[in-house]
């Protein structure tokens, strides 16, 4: 859950977070398991792991880097959540050779599909360990909100880049290699046989409001919080966020 002490953080969280708690309480139900096995590809210090495991599931998590994992097994030790996370290390494209097909309830895929070479296959990859019934949440950036920051920023040429280039990246210095519309996100998931349960737009304006203003201004947080919220489920403004959230449903799974 986000932490109250990292008002900053929570707003680049709080909108998935919502989002996954109330997936993973839909399974819990749907199941009628309390503990469900969640596997979190691409997840580093376990940033959502460490909170899935808080809530009592068990978790997984793939990582190419040892020291990201290793960043991992402390935190989960300081949570007192250690015995319901692994960390193994691996990619999206080799996924099955550290994890299991078909072996969890719900798959998080965050920040990964920016970095593959083949987000389609990662897409795919990641489909495929869930069982029969199962949740996947994709999280992945944004080429709106990418192309509103360079031009907010002034650098209007880079922009357009941005903007023209098929992969969405504003030059060689960029450190993104690719970047989706919501569109693009939902047809990988579809193309991977699941039905799209929910778009959000994440972080439509917390990238872009003066840090200043939040971390001084009395209230600031939350109002920017609920602002965050309500504006996350709008399609006008998925084309300007940062980040693009889809959680994908199996045909097997029913989400109301």
């Amino acid at each position: 859950m986000p932490d109250p002490m990292r008002p900053r953080a929570s707003l680049r969280t709080a909108v998935v977070w919502e989002v996954l708690q109330d997936a993973l309480d839909r399974r819990v139900k749907a199941t009628g398991r309390q503990a469900l096995d969640v596997l979190d590809t691409g997840g580093g210090s376990g940033n959502f792991a460490v909170p899935v495991a808080r809530l009592g599931h068990r978790v997984t998590v793939v990582d190419p880097s040892p020291n990201a994992l290793f960043a991992l097994e402390r935190r989960a030790a300081e949570a007192g959540v250690a015995d319901r996370v692994q960390g193994v290390q691996g990619d999206a494209h080799g996924l099955f050779d550290v994890v299991e097909r078909g072996g969890y309830d719900v798959v998080l895929c965050h920040g990964v599909l920016e970095y593959v070479d083949d987000p389609a296959e990662g897409v795919r990859n990641a489909v495929a360990a869930l069982r029969t019934e199962g949740v996947l949440s994709l999280l992945a950036a944004g080429l709106g909100g990418a192309v509103l920051a360079r031009a907010l920023a002034g650098h209007f040429k880079e922009a357009k880049q941005a903007l023209d280039d098929p992969n969405g990246r504003w030059g060689e210095g960029d450190p993104v290699p690719h970047r989706f519309t919501a569109e693009q996100l939902t047809e990988l998931v579809q193309g991977a046989g699941l039905t799209v349960g929910a778009v959000h737009g994440v972080r439509v304006f917390a990238d872009l409001v003066p840090g200043v203003l939040v971390d001084t201004e009395p209230g600031a947080v939350e109002a920017l919080l609920k602002l965050e919220e309500a504006a996350a489920e709008l399609p006008a403004f998925h084309s300007v966020a940062t980040q693009l959230h889809v959680l994908g449903v199996t045909s097997g799974a029913t989400e109301g």
